[in-house]
């Protein structure tokens, strides 16, 4: 087993290798100047710095180490790569060093994220329909002044959702948030931001270097002498909403931050086919199969490339089981033909024997997709770049591995040939010419000659 035999082995070098993965990319106009962020940064360190110094002083504590701001730092290079095309590049040094950096760097600061602190204000229990996690989410600063979303571990591997869970009551899944970002990546749209496993010491991690009142509160020791911490909210209302550590260690994901909104706003649109969030509603693309003939006469959906993003973002959420995608976003500064972030991915991976077929309705009521996009998922269908190998050998980078169960992959080859079927019926029908779109203004001219 030498190097070079295990990468003729390794199916995911070799569809990285592969020309749909390593034609050359397009320079693309940069999401943020080098200089203002770095000017805005270390405005944000100084800051941090001060009041910290206080905080201790306040509470007669000994005064620990400054943080510094180095360029080099991995969540900074990973800011500063994010360009009109993707997220990050094909071959990002910066996106494996943070990769490397997340699961090993000490936390300096821990605290609720901005939609749990609005939450705190109006804690109504009516509201809460089950214990579905949805507010334990803690945003924890880094020694190198990086961010991360940490998601606590909700379900073990091999549960599936229940039958009765309506969608919006799902559990929310850190390991769907890892798998999400790896298949982005194996998928080519580059739109997820970097995710790892981690086994966060909730004592050390979170507890000690919290300086939020209200987040100390919430921590308790078990009856089994485990250390836990509630959700302020369902708090109130039942204490199943505990996670807890095993005695201190806890299993989650690590979500890399974007830019602070200050330097890089981004919109939320609603999704043209979002869903009903009432038990009986029905939505109208529910029931129009002509419904996008109506999407398509408004702007942005009627030019562009924001329809066949949508498609894309359906085929991504088809593939991972996802049904709550209500909004996406997109930062302001691309305009209207700005790539969609897929953010917020827990709620994949939940059932593993079920198609939701439903989540394909842009594809399936439009007949139209990227050509691009059709190109890698046939060959991510062909035996030597399998899916479900390639998701597997990339996972095993995680330390959390295994991150999905093996029916969870299968599945995903599954709903591959789902969507090949569709297309290809769709071609059928109405021809390839208007079925396969040329998206020249996301993709080098480079593709066409290769394909």
């Amino acid at each position: 087993g030498t190097r070079a035999d295990q990468a003729r082995r390794s199916k995911l070098r070799r569809l990285f290798a592969h020309p749909l993965y390593s034609a050359p990319e397009r320079a693309a106009e940069k999401l943020l100047g080098t200089q203002e962020a770095l000017r805005y940064y270390r405005r944000k360190v100084a800051r941090w710095n001060r009041r910290h110094k206080i905080y201790r002083e306040e509470r007669n504590l000994t005064l620990d180490s400054v943080i510094q701001l180095k360029q080099e730092a991995s969540w900074l290079q990973f800011h500063l790569g994010i360009s009109r095309n993707a997220l990050y590049p094909r071959f990002s040094p910066a996106v494996d060093q943070l990769l490397q950096d997340m699961p090993h760097f000490s936390t300096i600061s821990a605290d609720y994220s901005q939609d749990e602190k609005a939450l705190l204000g109006a804690c109504d229990c009516t509201q809460i329909v089950k214990p579905s996690g949805v507010h334990l989410k803690v945003v924890l600063r880094f020694q190198d002044f990086g961010k991360a979303m940490f998601k606590p571990m909700r379900q073990k591997r091999e549960e599936e959702t229940p039958e009765d869970f309506f969608y919006f009551v799902d559990y929310q899944r850190h390991n769907a948030e890892i798998a999400a970002f790896h298949l982005d990546r194996i998928l080519d749209f580059r739109r997820v931001p970097p995710v790892v496993g981690r086994f966060i010491n909730i004592t050390k991690e979170i507890l000690e270097v919290t300086k939020n009142e209200i987040l100390q509160s919430v921590f308790f020791v078990s009856p089994a002498s485990n250390v836990c911490f509630f959700a302020k909210c369902p708090y109130m209302c039942k204490t199943e909403y505990a996670v807890c550590g095993n005695p201190h260690l806890l299993e989650g994901s690590l979500s890399a931050f974007l830019p602070s909104l200050n330097l890089a706003p981004r919109i939320s649109i609603p999704n043209p086919w979002i869903r009903s969030y009432t038990f009986a509603g029905k939505e109208e693309w529910e029931l129009n199969p002509l419904y996008c003939n109506t999407v398509k006469e408004v702007y942005p959906y009627s030019s562009g490339s924001r329809l066949l993003n949508i498609i894309d973002m359906a085929i991504f959420d088809f593939l991972i089981g996802n049904m709550d995608r209500h909004h996406y976003e997109m930062f302001t500064k691309f305009g209207d033909d700005g790539f969609l972030l897929h953010l917020d991915n827990a709620r994949g991976f939940g059932k593993h024997s079920h198609d939701e077929i439903s989540i394909l309705a842009p594809l399936i009521q439009c007949c139209l997709i990227k050509k691009t996009t059709l190109l890698r998922l046939q060959l991510l269908a062909h035996p030597d770049y399998q899916l479900s190998d390639v998701m597997r050998e990339s996972l095993l980078q995680d330390r959390l591995t295994p991150v999905l169960t093996e029916q969870h992959l299968l599945a995903l080859d599954r709903r591959l040939q789902i969507i090949l079927k569709i297309v290809e019926k769709c071609i059928e029908t109405s021809g390839e010419d208007t079925v396969v779109a040329d998206s020249i203004p996301l993709e080098p001219p480079a593709f066409d000659r290769t394909s």
